[in-house]
């Protein structure tokens, strides 16, 4: 017999914290802010903000967050239960009654 620690998931992520796709969220906001610092002139201040901005939402976006795996899956759990239908079937140690009542009631 085995007991497996609650904590096992975390060793299934690269650094214990990112799966490949946050690491390539993250790759990918840094990318175009390289990108944006070698084209944009950095003398102004909002040219040096939207050329960071890229890196800085790409952070927030894959840093963790307690009972969630980071803000990204947090924003999409929160998109999932404000647009998705709630509908909730009862399972409970009374379901064959439920169900038998109803198949009763339809022959009445």
């Amino acid at each position: 017999m085995y007991l497996i620690p609650a904590n096992a998931k975390r060793g299934q992520y690269i650094f214990g914290l990112f799966r490949p796709v946050d690491l390539g969220i993250f790759g990918v906001g840094v990318v175009i802010t390289i990108i944006l610092v070698a084209l944009m002139p950095m003398q102004e201040t909002w040219a040096a903000v939207v050329a960071v901005s890229p890196a800085i939402i790409a952070a927030l976006l894959v840093a963790p967050v307690a009972y969630y795996h980071n803000v990204l899956q947090l924003l999409i759990e929160i998109y999932k239960y404000f647009t998705s239908r709630r509908r909730y079937l009862w399972k409970g140690w009374c379901i064959r009654d439920e169900q038998q009542w109803t198949m009763d009631r339809k022959l009445d």
